[in-house]
């Protein structure tokens, strides 16, 4: 397994990430007829939140992100994105549990969408996400909390 570590983000990333996201999602929006070139990237600029997002480095160098967001009664997992040369590498599966025990232990179900047709939909499945609903573009998931918080 490959060394990689997570440091929160800050507004000076918001370019890696935006040109990042327009690597990974080009294949699968190509796919649906939804790629646009500038649009990949304003999409991603226009909802950057450094708080809820932190940065994956591998050998100190950027290698990908994830936001986590809480919303009302749940988090939601949004922007999950790591370079392709890296994909496979089991540094999601390890950045995806670590983010998942955090949100057992608060107790409340993370939620996340997904292209139809994405590779991606198979790494969370294996980490206990189940589809709710689903549109011609996205398939929407959720996992429930591995266990209920303790209490007095």
């Amino acid at each position: 397994m490959v060394d990689w570590g997570i440091r929160p983000a800050s507004v000076s990333d918001v370019a890696a990430v935006a040109e990042l996201r327009a690597v990974v999602l080009r294949a699968d929006l190509e796919r649906l007829g939804r790629y646009d070139e500038e649009r990949v990237r304003q999409r991603l600029r226009d909802g950057f939140e450094p708080a809820h997002t932190w940065v994956i480095e591998v050998g100190g160098a950027f290698a990908g992100c994830v936001a986590l967001r809480r919303a009302e009664d749940t988090h939601w997992l949004e922007h999950f994105y790591l370079a392709p040369h890296l994909q496979g590498s089991g540094i999601g599966s390890g950045v995806l549990r670590e983010l998942l025990a955090g949100c057992d232990r608060s107790g409340v179900p993370v939620r996340l969408n997904v292209l139809q047709g994405s590779p991606a939909r198979r790494l969370y499945e294996r980490h206990g996400f189940t589809v709710e609903a689903e549109d011609p573009v996205d398939a929407f998931m959720v996992r429930k909390p591995a266990r209920a918080p303790t209490g007095n």
